[in-house]
């Protein structure tokens, strides 16, 4: 594992004025994992005090304890899980691309199934989620999981199309948005009013409006990817969101202006904000999780209470 002595001073590229306010904090990005094969899906849970993360092709969940700075298996096998959020009473949902289906541990360890099918028919591979404040839950479901082996398991798709998900607070799935070609990471506004949802091959955000029956409307291009592609995507306290592409951290301001980069040394796949401020930006960059402390702190999440 990398020591904190080889830590990396933290590059920038400031594309608007704007931009020097938020890119303040460490000089320095920690790498507190690199033995991953491609990590992905990290989510930091402020009651265990951990960041749990997915290495995907490796069919593991992982715990980096912010405690003692260990990194221990959490879950293998995982059902090639990729992306993961809490729920208003801090559980782990997970998106399994191996076994196709959305799942949410319980306090007492064991996994309930919350989606798998749609009309009798199964999902792709899903890959991201997050939770809205009433209970509902948000997923994408593209078809990485079962295009090959390498990151769940070859098999046939059986629903038409690569769609964005919403599980009622009652159990119900429904398909919100139909007209992706592989969406991938998406994330809520301030007040969940709109919905920021990326299109990974057409290497762009849409945003969409959310109604009040959970239906969506719009899905205007809100920003296009000018390095590699766009994966995960998080909003921090004022708005801003911040999106995973292939040369660091993107950030954006809610008017759609690139502020500025954080510039990594590998491919970043996704990122979260958390620690006891929610004031710490955690990174999964192909094979390693580095992590930065700044002055811009991640939005409030369905759990947190303060």
């Amino acid at each position: 594992m990398t020591t904190l002595a080889e830590r990396m001073k933290v590059q920038f590229e400031q594309l608007d004025k704007r931009f020097g306010e938020v890119a303040r904090g460490d000089e320095y990005l920690e790498c507190l994992y690199d033995g991953g094969r491609w990590l992905e899906g990290p989510v930091y849970s402020p009651a265990w005090r951990c960041l749990l993360f997915s290495d995907i092709p490796n069919d593991r969940v992982l715990r980096w304890d912010e405690v003692s700075g260990d990194v221990t298996v959490f879950r293998q096998p995982a059902g090639n899980s990729n992306g993961h959020t809490l729920d208003g009473q801090g559980r782990l949902i997970s998106c399994e691309q191996g076994h196709r289906r959305v799942t949410r541990t319980e306090f007492d360890g064991s996994i309930t199934v919350l989606a798998s099918h749609l009309d009798g028919q199964q999902l792709n591979s899903p890959n991201d989620v997050v939770v809205k404040r009433d209970g509902s839950i948000w997923f994408t479901d593209p078809p990485y999981g079962i295009t090959s082996n390498y990151e769940g398991r070859a098999a046939e798709q059986e629903i038409d199309g690569c769609h964005v998900y919403r599980i009622s607070p009652d159990g119900e799935l429904t398909v919100v948005a139909d007209d992706f070609v592989r969406p991938n990471g998406l994330a809520f506004s301030l007040d969940e009013s709109q919905l920021y949802v990326v299109d990974t091959p057409e290497r762009h955000i849409r945003r969409f409006d959310v109604k009040d029956d959970g239906r969506l409307s719009g899905g205007e291009v809100f920003a296009p990817c000018e390095a590699g592609m766009f994966d995960g995507i998080r909003l921090d306290a004022v708005g801003r969101i911040w999106a995973a592409a292939h040369d660091g951290v993107h950030c954006f301001d809610p008017d759609g202006t690139l502020l500025g980069k954080v510039l990594f040394p590998d491919v970043v796949s996704n990122l979260c904000f958390g620690g006891p401020k929610r004031n710490r930006l955690f990174v999964t960059a192909t094979t390693s999780v580095y992590s930065w402390l700044l002055t811009t702190d991640g939005a409030p999440q369905p759990y947190d209470h303060r």
